[in-house]
């Protein structure tokens, strides 16, 4: 699956991005129709800690998926946005499955 990154506001590092793919790939094992993926990381200018934004988009036949969290950091967002992403997944599969 292809996974495209983009980092709004700020340059990220090669090892952020190899993370982000990582977990981002890992989402196959639940649906196998996947198409690509869209992820944008954002930094909020606010005096808060939790300034990490990570959307994740999974285009998938039928309708995309879209799920945004925040985090302390990209990697605590990306692992809560991905955890999300399994659980609609597995949920969209069965749905297929019941049909």
């Amino acid at each position: 699956m292809k996974v495209y990154v983009q980092s709004v506001n700020f340059n990220a590092d090669k090892d952020l991005i190899d993370f982000v793919e990582k977990k981002v790939n890992s989402l196959e094992k639940f649906y196998d129709k996947i198409v690509d993926s869209e992820v944008f990381l954002k930094v909020q200018q606010t005096s808060e800690k939790e300034n990490k934004n990570v959307e994740i988009k999974i285009n998938v036949p039928g309708n995309d998926i879209v799920v945004k969290k925040q985090g302390k950091t990209f990697e605590e967002g990306t692992m809560l946005a991905v955890d999300s992403l399994k659980r609609q997944l597995a949920k969209k599969k069965e749905k297929i499955r019941v049909k």
